[in-house]
């Protein structure tokens, strides 16, 4: 199990290690991106309408 914990650590900083990496542009844009995703889904509802309408 520690063997695991250490393994998703080093993930994590390697995903930090390349955020760092990238440019203002493309952290705004991934942002943006983000942010817009989080507005469809926050407006978004869930409808359930059977395929068989008796």
């Amino acid at each position: 199990m520690k063997k695991d914990k250490q393994i998703f650590g080093q993930a994590e900083i390697e995903l930090l290690k390349e955020g760092l990496k990238r440019s203002y542009k493309e952290r705004f844009e991934m942002a943006t991106r983000l942010f817009k995703i989080h507005q469809t889904m926050s407006k978004a509802t869930i409808s359930h309408k059977p395929f068989i309408s008796k």
